[in-house]
């Protein structure tokens, strides 16, 4: 969400554009690329998320339920590649939908409730969350 510049990462550019930026100084079509570069960002973004992090085209439901149908590794030929397909794309849109809703549901932070917020909120989690596996970390060897 930050490379992407969305919500709450926004706030250089939330300053200057009520006078001027993109908004005031293009129109039309130039103004209408903007938006499409910004979401097409956003669309790589998560296809790259899923592809790293969510095992890309695996379907990502354990094997408990009903081991026939999951077995999608095992489908050979052109049924298997575009469910593979298909579970890329609905993960991908899983984290479109993710960062969008998130744009319009959070109102857009001041400078300083942003820093209140890194400072005094998630620094400290975050810190605890590094001890936290270093000692799983150094009490499992």
């Amino acid at each position: 969400i930050a490379e992407c510049e969305r919500l709450p990462f926004d706030l250089p550019e939330a300053e200057e554009e009520l006078v001027v930026g993109y908004q005031t100084e293009y129109s039309g079509i130039k103004f209408g690329l903007f938006y499409v570069a910004s979401y097409l960002n956003l669309l790589l973004s998560s296809l790259f998320v899923t592809v790293l992090y969510l095992r890309g085209w695996n379907i990502s439901i354990p094997y408990v339920f009903v081991p026939e149908l999951f077995e999608i590794n095992k489908i050979n030929g052109i049924i298997g590649t575009t469910i593979g397909i298909f579970i890329t794309l609905a993960k991908t849109y899983l984290f479109l939908f993710i960062s969008i809703a998130t744009r319009w549901t959070l109102p857009r932070l001041r400078m300083d409730q942003l820093l209140n917020l890194g400072w005094k909120f998630l620094l400290p989690i975050s810190l605890g969350n590094l001890l936290l596996t270093t000692s799983f970390q150094l009490l499992s060897l």
